[in-house]
């Protein structure tokens, strides 16, 4: 089973929420039971609404074709090939600092 996304969490939380809250003020229950029930009912509308939920999928089309301006390994110079080390990092750490 796939893992559900973010916005089918939003949604089927926000609908537990919403659901449980809306039918425990209709229904006006005071006892454990009824409290339960509404809650229970409240949450497999959620779930329900999560599954059910649409899920976006975008389909990634490969190139059929390599674009000219990309470079190949056959296009490497020596001077391409040079180990590059980063540089230090400037900025106000620790030890740059003035005490009076």
């Amino acid at each position: 089973m796939q893992r559900p996304n973010a916005a089918q969490l939003a949604y089927g939380s926000a609908t537990v929420v919403v659901a449980t809250v809306a039918l425990l003020l209709l229904s006006g229950t005071t006892s454990t039971l009824g409290i339960t029930a509404v809650s229970l009912a409240g949450l497999l509308l959620g779930l329900l609404v999560a599954v059910t939920m649409p899920v976006r999928t975008t389909a990634v089309k490969a190139p059929d074709e390599v674009p000219a301006h990309v470079p190949t390994r056959a296009d490497a110079s020596p001077e391409n090939e040079k180990i590059r080390v980063p540089a230090p990092r400037v900025g106000a750490g620790a030890d740059t600092r003035i005490s009076s």
